[in-house]
């Protein structure tokens, strides 16, 4: 059982389960790498805030609701929509305003770049077959990870997961397993960073419990997360680990904790886990 910190609101003002991505509301340059440079362009920091206020539950927004989302004024969220408006990645019917197909441009860059992703679908695909659950792959950026691959077969979780969906690294199975490659420094500096608020009554809330954890993990070479993050869902997650040693990414199995014991994951998901985790690494140059 986790250990809540004094300073964490009660699960009550939150409901359990993870978030969608979107869900949480887009930071602006105050609070993140870069803002103390002096060449750091503030304006686009803030069109990139807007674009990312657009979200499953946001598919459109008003020009009001489009700067109250992203903290900005009415005035400079006009200017930026009517900029991506001419650019192609935002079109507005009436007040409403909505992304276009364009800006997956944007991350298409990255993914084609990142051809290990595209030969881990199969790899993913055959794993989820023969363990008849579902199969991720995702990536850390700071303190979330983000989703790159995944192979679904019911549906596990109350929010919907897709390519791009973000969840907290904390609090992930996927998240730790990459965590743990950190230095013990910079793993305590994203740890601060955070807000830690229990997303269901199994929340580890307690920093130090949390790296310990996580170091745990690295040691093992795997993670379970139990009823962490959503009541019902386990899962178990090892890292993809390049030719220098560094975690590149997490692949993880994904279940119903009702169905499927810890006991089982270890026994019979890890094995194979490890062989497809090994497998895409190949493919990293």
């Amino acid at each position: 059982m986790s250990t809540e910190s004094s300073r964490n609101p009660p699960a009550s003002r939150r409901p359990a389960g993870a978030r969608p991505a979107g869900e949480r509301p887009p930071r602006l340059a105050a609070g993140e790498e870069g803002e103390n440079d002096r060449e750091f362009m503030t304006t686009l920091a803030k069109g990139l805030t807007v674009l990312r206020a657009f979200a499953v539950e946001r598919p459109t927004m008003t020009l009001s609701q489009a700067a109250a989302t992203a903290g900005l004024t009415r005035a400079t969220a006009r200017r930026i929509l009517r900029t991506f408006a001419a650019l192609g990645y935002v079109e507005q019917n009436g007040r409403q305003f909505s992304l276009t197909p364009r800006v997956l441009e944007l991350g298409f860059g990255y993914l084609s770049a990142q051809s290990w992703i595209d030969r881990a679908g199969p790899i993913l695909k055959e794993l989820s077959a023969a363990l008849q659950e579902s199969c991720s792959a995702a990536i850390l950026q700071g303190t979330d990870i983000v989703y790159v691959a995944r192979v679904p077969t019911a549906r596990i979780m109350s929010v919907a997961l897709s390519v791009g969906s973000r969840l907290p690294a904390f609090h992930t199975s996927l998240g730790r397993v990459q965590l743990g490659y950190l230095e013990d420094a910079e793993l305590w500096r994203r740890l601060m960073s955070l807000r830690i608020e229990p997303y269901s009554t199994r929340t580890i809330t307690d920093p130090q419990a949390l790296f310990e954890r996580i170091r745990s993990d690295r040691a093992q070479g795997f993670s379970i997360v139990d009823e962490e993050l959503e009541r019902g869902l386990r899962s178990i997650a090892v890292p993809v680990v390049d030719r220098n040693g560094e975690a590149i990414a997490g692949i993880n199995v994904s279940t119903n904790s009702t169905r499927v014991t810890r006991n089982h994951m270890r026994e019979h998901f890890l094995p194979r886990l490890q062989e497809a985790a090994r497998q895409i690494a190949s493919f990293i140059p």
